[in-house]
């Protein structure tokens, strides 16, 4: 039973571990999603290439997250591994194997429901960010509440098309905000990166957009062709967006601004 036990404390450092590590990149500006399953894979070493994992390499602070847990991964999986044959090796029975067998299950049951719960969950993240904040010269940022993820907004790569509504058109000329829709930055299909693209930028097929707005909208805009389809959709926005933003303005008058009802 020793070697089930020394299993079961292996999984839960392993849990523990990378919670710490989704909580540090999610520290420098990783959203939670990506942070957990890029610290996952690093972990446990199925090296699994993304896009997403360019920009974590490319970041300092993230890379050294990232080596840190490759290093402990290659140790902690092989550790798991190696109780788990011993364990089942030194059984002497099937009846001992298949006792063994039910406590590993239920232990790994056990965890796999503990850190699933909600309170759980944000207990441990509440400790951890403390402490990495403490003992780290990282930072907190919680994109998901900045960006008012939480509430439909999300930020989105838009690829541009042949065809597209958005293709040969200056951002001046699209007018986006006025569908609730912001271009943060752009990239060529060179690779060429405008962080802050002028008004006077002309939008080709090739290009990507990182856009923020709502879910939808942003869904929309992706899909939208050239054409009077597309500027009928390009009208609906406009309106729908009017019709937010009204929304928007009641609500904050409502409330006031101090956050109390008057």
């Amino acid at each position: 039973m020793g070697a089930i036990a020394s299993l079961l404390v292996v999984v839960a450092t392993s849990v523990l571990i990378t919670r710490i590590a989704t909580s540090a990149l999610v520290m420098t500006g990783v959203s939670r999603e990506l942070a957990n399953f890029q610290a996952r894979s690093a972990y446990t070493g199925v090296g699994f290439t993304t896009n997403e994992a360019e920009t974590v390499v490319a970041h300092g602070v993230r890379r050294k997250i990232i080596l840190t847990l490759m290093l402990l991964g290659s140790a902690g999986v092989a550790g798991a591994i190696a109780s788990l044959v011993v364990g089942f090796a030194q059984a002497g029975s099937l009846r001992t194997a298949a006792i063994r067998l039910a406590v590993l299950i239920v232990g790994l049951g056990l965890l796999w429901w503990m850190t699933s719960l909600d309170s759980v969950e944000r207990l441990l993240r509440r400790v951890i960010e403390r402490a990495l904040e403490r003992w780290t010269d990282l930072h907190v940022l919680d994109y998901v509440q900045l960006l008012g993820m939480e509430r439909g907004y999300e930020v989105r790569e838009v690829k541009v098309m042949e065809g597209d509504w958005l293709a040969y058109k200056r951002l001046e000329s699209l007018d986006l905000p006025r569908e609730g829709v912001l271009v943060l930055a752009l990239r060529r299909s060179n690779g060429a990166y405008l962080g802050a693209p002028h008004p006077r930028t002309e939008i080709v097929p090739g290009d990507t957009i990182f856009a923020y707005g709502r879910s939808n909208n942003l869904a929309e805009l992706e899909e939208r062709q050239a054409g009077g389809v597309g500027d009928k959709a390009r009208e609906n926005a406009v309106a729908t967006q009017q019709s937010v933003q009204t929304q928007e303005a009641k609500d904050d008058s409502e409330s006031g601004p101090s956050g109390t009802h008057r």
